[in-house]
């Protein structure tokens, strides 16, 4: 099975320093519904590992969560895309949780559902929290310039073989293109 992990804000949707806490602030970044959907068509199965500490926070609820990723799904359905899965840490960085970015425990999950093994399972994210939870799998570490990507490339110390693309659509072309060597 050909799996991708995608972060969710600032890598399919624009971040924002406030938390994303409706779907009016949903916004997808140009082009990233197209990119999932050409992963998919190339055979991908495509999830979302997102920590959503603004729930922990108080910011929004399961219900405003539950909103924003229907405007996803549906958003996807318009241009031939899927999400196979979401997974989310609703909690906040003081609570010490095993499935908050950077800990690995959401990708171990996602592992364990999808019966896959995350050695090479590529990984995209914007924060070298993303990519250091991918590191402690053994997953490919791909980071992409949208959201805090530009910060978090300038910042350094990215885990070793971490490939950068400017954006979804740019990773995803990467991967399939990879396979066609």
């Amino acid at each position: 099975m050909k799996l991708v992990i995608l972060d969710r804000d600032g890598v399919i949707n624009q971040d924002r320093d406030d938390f994303v806490k409706s779907p009016a602030e949903w916004v997808p970044i140009d082009g990233s519904l197209e990119a999932i959907g050409l992963l998919n068509h190339a055979g991908w199965r495509v999830v979302i590992a997102s920590n959503q500490s603004g729930i922990g926070r108080g910011f929004f609820g399961m219900a405003e969560l539950n909103a924003m990723h229907d405007k996803l799904h549906r958003m996807l359905n318009q241009v031939g895309g899927r999400i196979d899965g979401i997974f989310f840490c609703p909690h906040t960085a003081d609570m010490k949780c095993e499935c908050r970015k950077p800990k690995p425990g959401m990708y171990r999950d996602i592992a364990q559902r999808f019966d896959v093994r995350l050695e090479d399972t590529p990984v995209i994210g914007d924060s070298l929290r993303d990519l250091e939870a991918a590191e402690a799998v053994g997953a490919q570490c791909i980071l992409v310039r949208t959201g805090k990507g530009e910060r978090t490339l300038a910042a350094g110390g990215l885990p070793e073989g971490t490939r950068v693309c400017y954006d979804l659509m740019d990773a995803a072309i990467y991967l399939i293109s990879r396979e066609e060597e």
